[in-house]
């Protein structure tokens, strides 16, 4: 994945950070419960949403069962109407690719739709690194793009701004990036979106490149399936001459009848809509109609990797409609930019060191950012089970090796569980000496009770109470 998140702390030193902010966590609060309130609603009105969700999430496993056999058949039918398909193992190769077929039009700026794909790469960095300009067209996108900050929600990447902070952005930074800001401009949502329509106009009109990623890949007919709600995306898409779409590969699925499935789990779930105001297909190239050319970059970039894990591959299935992140408690008070990666929130605490493996500080910290409460299973419309991956990462986690005192620590509990006499002597031991107990533990134990207190110790042990009075 990209590398523009190295240097972030592990998930506790960064929440904690977040946790203190106050004006972050009142514009999480407001956005999220408006947001899952909303889709509760709209998932509400179908009688068979269970079915759906069963169905969407078997389409997804069969996929992934046969993923060799259906993106040969997508490559072949995208090339034969008439686009061109690129593998691309790993980021860097990725980025290699798109730079260079920029570079091949002679164009030196472009327009991009939204795309977590490219974000994972790092593509805007480095087309930049090529003096290419990639402009982001997705008003969230926009707001992130200007104020020089980073995405903190999949859906909503700019979710942790409030309209002032929005107003402030537009007015400072859109004169550096193009058309400025009009005069006199206010936190109007009306003001601020007419400020940004006038300013990517501009670029729409003028645009002969474009990117984009896939929200689905029909391997049937070689047709790819961008849904959107603002319009941005259908400019980008039908304007230049050239357009290049980034896909991860799993984004696959085998017919037209798989993706009907999708088109009804994906709106509701996401902007909870019965159906996306726009959503956008095409097939190939044609003939006076939309770009010249048309290019598809398959990526990898890690996910052949998560695929092999019998368990950890389910995270595949996601279709990022990020309903996970706004029923998250920890997403909702810590924010998305503490998980250190574009994915963040519960999809992104399974995903993430998944794709980017679990060797640095902060991916082996992610399957921690969860109280496993199972709110993001109840949710996922294809049926994620985020917590059974959690705990099969901490595992992965635990077994790179630990602290030397939180092994010992580890092992002696062992011990005692499987003794009941030892554990009871415990019990009571513990009970008789409760008043000598500290309220902090020491050592690896202190990240713990930095943030609690240690349950007290009662003065008898449950199983001597048990014994005492009910035999």
């Amino acid at each position: 994945m990209t590398e523009s998140f190295l240097g972030m702390p592990a998930f506790p030193r960064a929440a904690a950070r977040a946790v203190r902010d106050g004006r972050l966590r009142a514009n999480l609060r407001h956005a999220t419960h408006t947001i899952r309130d909303k889709r509760a609603r709209a998932v509400a009105e179908l009688p068979d949403w269970a079915e759906l969700r069963a169905a969407g999430k078997a389409i997804k496993d069969h996929t992934l069962r046969h993923l060799d056999r259906y993106l040969v058949q997508l490559e072949e039918s995208v090339t034969a109407a008439g686009g061109t398909v690129h593998w691309a193992a790993d980021a860097e190769e990725a980025n290699r690719i798109v730079a260079g077929l920029v570079r091949a039009t002679g164009e030196t700026e472009l327009v991009k739709v939204k795309s977590m794909a490219t974000q994972e790469i790092g593509l805007n960095e480095a087309l930049a690194a090529e003096g290419i300009t990639a402009y982001e067209t997705d008003l969230a996108e926009l707001i992130v793009q200007l104020g020089e900050d980073r995405p903190s929600h999949i859906l909503v990447p700019a979710i942790h701004r409030n309209r002032a902070e929005i107003r402030e952005i537009f007015a400072d930074r859109m004169a550096a990036w193009g058309r400025p800001a009009p005069e006199g401009l206010t936190d109007s949502p009306a003001e601020l979106a007419e400020a940004a329509r006038l300013h990517l106009r501009e670029k729409f009109l003028r645009a002969r490149v474009a990117v984009s990623g896939a929200n689905f890949m029909v391997a049937e007919t070689g047709t790819l399936v961008v849904v959107e709600s603002e319009g941005n995306g259908r400019m980008c898409l039908t304007l230049p001459r050239t357009l290049i779409s980034v896909v991860g590969i799993e984004k696959v699925v085998p017919t037209w009848r798989d993706l009907e499935v999708f088109l009804q789990l994906l709106p509701r779930s996401s902007t909870a809509e019965r159906m996306n105001p726009y959503t956008s297909l095409w097939t190939g190239t044609a003939r006076d109609d939309g770009p010249a050319e048309f290019h598809l970059v398959l990526l990898d970039n890690g996910r052949t990797a998560a695929l092999a894990d019998q368990v950890g591959r389910q995270a595949l299935r996601c279709i990022r409609c990020s309903a996970c992140l706004n029923v998250c408690p920890v997403y909702e008070r810590a924010g998305g930019h503490a998980y250190g990666s574009v994915y963040p929130g519960p999809i992104g605490a399974v995903l993430t060191p998944q794709l980017r493996g679990t060797t640095s500080p902060v991916d082996a910290s992610l399957p921690y950012a969860s109280s496993l409460c199972g709110a993001c299973y109840e949710v996922c419309p294809v049926a994620i089970d985020i917590p059974e991956v959690l705990v099969h990462l901490r595992e992965r986690v635990a077994d790179q090796g630990g602290h030397p005192v939180e092994r010992a620590a580890m092992s002696a509990a062992g011990y005692v569980l499987d003794h009941p006499a030892a554990l009871a002597a415990a019990e009571r031991l513990a009970g008789r000496t409760r008043a000598l107990h500290p309220r902090r533990l020491p050592g690896p134990g202190r990240a713990w009770t930095d943030s609690r207190d240690l349950p007290e110790v009662p003065a008898e042990p449950f199983r001597d109470w048990w014994r005492r009075n009910r035999t």
